[in-house]
């Protein structure tokens, strides 16, 4: 299974101007791009693609040699859709995509390519009353686990969650995805998200929903996203991690113990 990292995008919400790629913006002294790598590669992930367009000779200095890049030289008149399209010829075996705007307990990466499901995304499940959903969120429904719709249009009220933007496809469901996106390409739909193309799939084929189970993640679309995700969801992130990394100590001990006394019984 290869990674498709997207980060074509100029990201001009965040400060009016976008003086770099929002995928090169740092927290914690690590870059979201450089997060993403490491979460991928620790998940046994080695085979990276980068989808660069704004930005990519600095995004291409910070990945090394190591990464594969597609340029999308239409960043600007394009969107996510078009980008993961031009990275088709990677998708075929099945893959991983990320959205490289995206802050995430690297947990949640590790859940979803775990899964059973070979078709699948993340979803964040909301709670209108006390967080309600706009305009900007990618909102999914779900029915018996499945997606029936995902779109930013989609009423708030009808919504079940938000998309994450990480969402893996198994051979058989990248190849059919990349006949739904050659469709929408062909079509003219160059400017839309790369959502849109998993919703064509979810009407023909099972896309399953993964919940997050609270798990802490952003996507960092404007400057208050990005304040949050430094004081609020990376803290979060870090002693959740700490937390998890000392209950496998704990377990470790426990099992090695267990085994010495086995042992002298």
């Amino acid at each position: 299974m290869k990674a498709i990292i997207l980060a074509a995008g100029k990201g001009t919400r965040l400060d009016g101007k976008a003086v770099k790629p929002k995928c090169l913006l740092e927290i914690g002294g690590s870059t979201l791009l450089n997060r993403q790598i490491e979460a991928l590669r620790h998940a046994d992930i080695k085979r990276i693609v980068v989808v660069v367009g704004f930005g990519a000779d600095s995004i291409r200095d910070e990945c090394g040699s190591e990464i594969t890049f597609v340029e999308n030289i239409h960043f600007a008149e394009t969107s996510s859709l078009y980008s993961l399209w031009l990275a088709r010829e990677h998708l075929v075996d099945g893959f991983v995509v990320l959205n490289s705007d995206v802050l995430f307990h690297s947990e949640l990466l590790a859940k979803l390519l775990k899964s059973s499901r070979n078709d699948a995304l993340l979803i964040s499940n909301s709670d209108n009353e006390t967080n309600p959903m706009g305009d900007e969120e990618m909102k999914v429904k779900v029915r018996e686990e499945l997606v029936v719709d995902i779109s930013k249009d989609l009423d708030p009220n009808d919504a079940d969650g938000e998309n994450v933007g990480i969402v893996k496809f198994g051979p058989q469901g990248a190849k059919a995805l990349v006949g739904y996106m050659d469709g929408l390409i062909a079509t003219g739909a160059v400017k839309d998200w790369a959502p849109r193309a998993f919703l064509e799939f979810a009407r023909h084929h099972p896309l399953h929903a993964l919940s997050t189970d609270g798990l802490p993640w952003i996507e960092i679309d404007f400057p208050e996203d990005y304040e949050r995700a430094v004081t609020e969801i990376y803290p979060r992130i870090e002693a959740q991690s700490i937390q998890g990394q000392q209950n496998s100590l704990a377990q470790g001990s426990k099992d090695a113990k267990e085994g010495n006394q086995e042992r002298k019984d």
